[in-house]
């Protein structure tokens, strides 16, 4: 059997704390990975609220120019519903 460390076949313990060492970095890797996607979340997140807030002060500057006011006109058009039965 060859010895630790000489580039045969580890033995098992060996295995162990390679595995370990090797695990521990794997974890560390994908907390780093996750951590990274969480704040690209988070980015995407605070521009789809500017975006929200861009679309809702669009929607307030277009009522103020005249969307509103067409509206009423709309609705004294229409016959009310008891009076055209």
């Amino acid at each position: 059997m060859a010895a630790p460390g000489s580039g045969g076949i580890p033995i098992k313990a060996d295995q162990d704390s390679d595995g370990s060492a090797q695990s521990t970095a794997d974890m560390t890797a994908f907390v780093q990975n996750l951590l990274m996607q969480m704040c690209s979340l988070d980015e995407m997140g605070a521009r789809i609220d500017e975006l929200e807030q861009s679309i809702n002060d669009l929607k307030v500057e277009m009522g103020t120019e005249g969307v509103t006011p067409t509206k009423p006109k709309d609705e004294e058009s229409k016959p009310a519903g008891s009076s055209a039965e």
